[in-house]
């Protein structure tokens, strides 16, 4: 459950990181894959619905999409600001500072102590990589996202996805239908929270919808939701996206520790 708390805050990085961090078996994590994957779409499938009724959701509950208008020409000038033709030095660039900050943090991690059932070796590695990209994110780094950086990271995490979704048994998932009762229990509480507060404040079904699957969902899908309200705001759910997993590792080992307390 904390391994799926870092999906549903952040994204697959987050549910690896989080479930070697708490020691969870490879058998587990397949299973949990599937419960996140099934559950997880059918909000993404409600939410793309929605997207193509914003306009008459928006103006039911008295919603201001002025906002939504200023946020894509600002979107469309970073865009255009920043996007280039990625290099050969720019791509051996981006690959090695992944690689060798990977590295860095995965020797430092075992020269950290471990801290109770929690923190481990395995999470100050996560901890470090994660601390890493939020300080790269304030320097002239993030600059590599216009040639390409989230579309690598995207490919690597796919990969690594691959790997843990190959243990994945949807038979033994089924021996185990108290998972998707969880699944399914979460996402109502999650969906009935948003659909409450946008309500009561009037935000445009924008917000909501791409802020939720950039938490449900992850960067990955994110954009493709927040595109089904207009191309040029992609880019949102990306960074939306990013967020989630920058929160994503700290709050679920924090829910690790509230779960591990009421076991």
């Amino acid at each position: 459950m904390a391994a799926l708390a870092g999906s549903w805050i952040g994204g697959g990085a987050n549910f690896i990181a989080i479930g070697d961090s708490v020691g969870a078996t490879d058998s587990m994590l397949g299973i949990m894959v599937v419960v996140d994957v099934l559950v997880a779409n059918i909000w993404t499938g409600t939410l793309l619905f929605l997207a193509g009724r914003s306009e008459q959701i928006d103006a039911r509950i008295g919603a201001d999409n002025s906002a939504i208008h200023e946020l894509r020409d600002k979107v469309l000038h970073f865009q255009n600001k920043t996007n280039r033709v990625a290099s050969t030095t720019d791509l051996m660039i981006m690959l090695a500072m992944a690689f060798g900050g990977a590295y860095l943090a995965f020797e430092v991690g075992n020269l950290l102590p471990e801290i109770g059932d929690i923190i481990s070796h395995s999470t100050w590695k996560i901890i470090l990589i994660t601390s890493f990209g939020v300080a790269f994110s304030f320097t002239p780094v993030k600059n590599f996202e216009g040639a390409g950086a989230s579309k690598i990271g995207t490919v690597m995490l796919y990969l690594l996805i691959g790997v843990i979704g190959a243990n994945a048994d949807l038979k033994q998932v089924m021996e185990y239908p108290f998972l998707f009762a969880m699944g399914v229990t979460w996402i109502l509480v999650h969906v009935i929270i948003l659909v409450t507060v946008t309500y009561l404040i009037k935000a445009p079904l924008f917000f909501m919808a791409v802020g939720s699957q950039a938490n449900v969902g992850g960067a990955a899908s994110a954009p493709i939701v927040a595109s089904a309200f207009h191309p040029a705001l992609a880019s949102v759910g990306v960074m939306l996206g990013i967020a989630g997993y920058v929160l994503g590792t700290y709050m679920a080992l924090i829910c690790a520790a509230l779960l591990q307390m009421v076991a």
